[in-house]
């Protein structure tokens, strides 16, 4: 293997996105390899890799690939001023959220213990015999978007965008964005002033009865590339996913903190 040519890992169940991206990665002569396992490959141990791929994957491989994996604040979405979240929302725990006594949208920030919905009130999440209930929550007021975008935002600008649901089904389209686009330029600012982002993420918004709302925010290196441009996509996860050594230091408090894998 040529130790001066980047790596692009992809986890062992590829999904329509890594497909994509292997192919965009030959494109810039980077080597794609798609894992057998969910250990870090022997072979690119000490190499410069990049991945793409989910959370597990990431926890699995990413310390002993010594990688810098990019993911927002778990408390990003709920630092943002009401007027671009079209909702109240708020970064609790899942023990707090079992008290709910209404319907709520309730999610973890980052990884997916359970499934991201609304629940009728908190005796139909999780027990405490399944998971502990100091995990972080966001919890928010429930709303109806009438259409959804994915995108893909690189050192405040975004690279790729694509529509991936209507009515709160999945709906894919390279729709432009004339529509949310000055909301999404007073997001990036409001992020950059009040809910800093890793300078590589994704950034989904939607249109609510009440006006354009930011959905959520979440690590590109483990999120759907729907209808956008492989190429954009890849250079955001690029980013978002590579050598730790060469992570710029505005990014290390976006570091996902990697669990250490005993051999």
């Amino acid at each position: 293997m040529n130790v001066l040519s980047p790596t692009l890992l992809l986890a062992p169940r590829i999904n329509e996105t890594g497909l994509q991206l292997r192919t965009a990665a030959g494109r810039r002569g980077m080597r794609a390899f798609t894992a057998s396992s969910w250990r870090a490959p022997q072979e690119l141990l000490g190499q410069q890799v990049h991945l793409y791929g989910g959370p597990l994957f990431g926890d699995a491989v990413g310390g002993a690939l010594r990688l810098g994996l990019l993911e927002p604040s778990a408390g990003w979405l709920a630092a943002l001023p009401r007027e671009l979240t079209g909702r109240s929302v708020e970064l609790t725990t899942l023990a707090a959220a079992r008290r709910l006594t209404g319907p709520a949208f309730v999610k973890a920030p980052a990884d997916k213990h359970f499934a991201a919905r609304v629940y009728r009130d908190g005796g139909e999440l999780p027990g405490p015999e399944l998971l502990d209930g100091e995990v972080s929550m966001l919890v928010s007021e429930v709303v109806q978007f009438a259409v959804e975008y994915r995108l893909f935002v690189l050192d405040g600008t975004v690279r790729a965008a694509s529509r991936y649901a209507r009515d709160g089904e999945l709906s894919i389209g390279a729709d432009d964005l004339d529509g949310p686009e000055a909301f999404v330029a007073e997001v990036l600012a409001a992020s950059a002033e009040c809910a800093p982002l890793p300078s590589a993420a994704v950034v989904d918004v939607g249109r609510t009865p009440g006006g354009w709302a930011v959905v959520e925010a979440n690590a590109a290196w483990a999120s759907g590339g729907y209808a956008c441009d492989p190429d954009a996509v890849l250079g955001v996860v690029l980013r978002a996913a590579g050598p730790l050594k060469r992570l710029p230091d505005g990014d290390r408090p976006f570091l996902r903190e990697l669990p250490r894998i005993e051999d």
